[in-house]
């Protein structure tokens, strides 16, 4: 992986400056976090933003993602929470980087026409763009126990020229053996790690891994409580993420057989993204 490393530089991530971090540790964040969630909430409410809508509905679902990644939503308190809120600007950082790493490795991979398995897929729009990405032939099968964002996805793909090259199953990833007419050559737990216990996600990983040839590629990501606004998203949102390390995931990920791991950092520390080989 030594080679990706000019790749990953080049990337355009986003970053706050030090004054803005400064403001954003002693004055914006204890706000936010502990003005009474009520206040809050009515606020958004009144003012109709998009995002708290779509978390209250779906808390960390689809939709608030697709905001949080096009990062020009049209209400003022969209604009405020989208653009100048860790988390929504450590996704469009998380989205960037994990289109990367996937493009490097189907681009990498021994196989001519490279298999990647997205599970917990929603839309699948960092697969989409690492598909377009890539010089390599591939092809993904996106796996969601919900298909409500699929026809999204589909028309994201078929407007990115790819649309032949992804298909979308309804099933529960705990399953996946019986979904599959192939194995995978890689292996995506993008932005779901962060809502499921140790359980789940052992549950998960061990069905992966029965169907994945030796040296296949897993990628998933950490978060970590740098954003500081987890208060604000319990109490206002509704949305209960488990923050791990990157080694804490790791462990995990061992214990199905995983190893030779690699952890790449977005700029603010918020997100890690992980990739893992499974064992011969």
């Amino acid at each position: 992986m030594e080679n990706w490393i000019n790749d990953i530089e080049n990337i355009e991530f986003e970053s706050h400056g030090p004054v803005r971090r400064l403001l954003k540790t002693v004055v914006i964040n204890p706000l936010i976090n502990y003005i009474p969630a009520g206040i809050t909430k009515g606020l958004l409410k009144l003012t109709k933003s998009e995002l708290a809508h779509a978390n209250w509905n779906d808390p960390g679902g689809w939709r608030s993602m697709v905001i949080s990644y096009e990062g020009n939503p049209g209400q003022i308190a969209d604009k405020l929470l989208v653009t100048g809120g860790s988390v929504p600007t450590a996704l469009r950082n998380r989205k960037r980087l994990g289109a990367t790493v996937l493009t490097k490795l189907i681009e990498e991979s021994d196989s001519d026409d490279a298999h990647i398995l997205c599970l917990g897929a929603g839309p699948g729009i960092t697969i989409i763009e690492a598909l377009k990405r890539a010089n390599g032939a591939a092809h993904a099968t996106l796996v969601d126990i919900s298909n409500d964002a699929f026809e999204y996805g589909q028309q994201l793909a078929d407007s990115e020229g790819v649309g032949h090259k992804v298909r979308y199953i309804l099933g529960d990833v705990r399953n996946i053996d019986d979904l599959l007419h192939e194995p995978p050559d890689i292996v995506t737990m993008i932005g779901i790690c962060e809502y499921l216990t140790d359980e789940q996600i052992i549950e998960i990983i061990v069905a992966a891994a029965s169907v994945m040839p030796a040296g296949a590629s897993i990628v998933f990501n950490s978060i970590s409580k740098r954003h500081g606004t987890d208060r604000f998203f319990r109490r206002v949102f509704g949305l209960h993420m488990n923050h791990r390390s990157p080694e804490e995931l790791q462990v995990l990920m061992s214990e199905a057989g995983f190893m030779n791991f690699t952890a790449i950092p977005e700029p603010l520390g918020v997100y890690h993204m992980i990739v893992g080989r499974r064992k011969a």
